[in-house]
């Protein structure tokens, strides 16, 4: 049996203490919003080009998951001491079974139709049908799994369109599940790209894993040359900062496809890229639970 204390921290506190708790035995530190649904309630995660004052909570609630053996009390005191912190009060205590997480973790995801034959399939499950356009895809670090709107936004739009003797840039690629659906749905050329090593690493995993020949970079190894599709699901903020850059890697003719976007952002972002490229508008393809897809083919 595993046991989850909880702790109420300052804001000082929070950060040295969860590392010694860890250093002491602890087999994970979660902090969260100690203040949370109340009037006191303070954001300090917000989108990617948000200005905020403070990126810690005034007080912190650490959730820490301990063995059975685990001497929570002494531990604290110990921190007190050795910190130089007031001791932490402990709000709580409850007791964890000892589950089969990854079992529990793995029925949460299943296989999903996305549109018309092209599913995502764990890859602890079967495909329920062998014969439809399968993606064997596991969670992961990097983002997309095919279940979030923003996702199945941009994998409906490749599958509703031909992309038979198409090139195809993943742009922002994450796991690289889009740009395996690309090559799957039978783009000739897929390249994608992403900032993070370890989405890189993950969307290769995933391309052989799925016999799709798509090749993958960090921005600064991305090899020149423009495309047919350009698809970034990314978010609002840096596809505006991106859209000179995105814009120059759609050949005449070509596709850009967005999502990462909330309906509220979607006017200032067709403005932002109509600025750079008035004869190739942009507009909402389809929208999914208050998220947006916008695209357009470019002159």
């Amino acid at each position: 049996m595993l046991h989850e204390f909880s702790l109420l921290a300052t804001k000082q506190m929070a950060e040295p203490l969860s590392d010694f708790l860890m250093e002491h035995g602890a087999y994970s530190v979660s902090i969260e919003d100690a203040d949370a649904d109340t009037d006191q309630e303070k954001p300090i995660f917000g989108e990617p080009g948000t200005e905020l004052d403070d990126f810690a909570w005034d007080r912190s609630l650490l959730k820490v998951l301990c063995p059975d053996d685990f001497n929570i009390k002494a531990v604290v005191e110990l921190s007190a001491q050795e910190l130089g912190i007031e001791t932490p009060t402990i709000e709580n205590v409850v007791e964890v079974p000892n589950n089969d997480w990854v079992r529990i973790t793995q029925a949460q995801f299943t296989p999903t139709r996305i549109a018309g034959d092209l599913w995502i399939v764990p890859s602890w499950h079967e495909p329920p049908n062998p014969d439809a356009v399968n993606i064997r895809l596991d969670p992961g670090v990097a983002f997309g799994t095919g279940t979030h709107p923003t996702t199945r936004l941009c994998l409906e739009w490749l599958h509703d369109h031909s992309l038979s003797g198409k090139s195809v840039l993943d742009y922002g690629c994450g796991s690289g599940i889009l740009a395996v659906a690309a090559k799957k749905l039978g783009a000739s050329e897929v390249l994608g790209t992403d900032i993070d090593p370890q989405a890189i690493e993950a969307a290769n995993y995933n391309a052989e894993v799925n016999q799709a020949d798509a090749h993958f970079y960090l921005p600064e190894q991305m090899p020149e040359g423009k495309f047919d599709v350009v698809v970034a699901n990314i978010l609002s903020n840096p596809l505006r900062i991106l859209a000179p850059a995105l814009l120059g890697r759609v050949k005449s003719g070509g596709h850009l496809v967005l999502s990462g976007i909330l309906e509220r952002q979607a006017d200032e972002l067709i403005e932002v890229y109509r600025s750079y490229r008035p004869d190739s508008p942009l507009s909402v393809w389809k929208s999914m639970d208050g998220w947006i897809c916008l695209a357009g083919q470019i002159a």
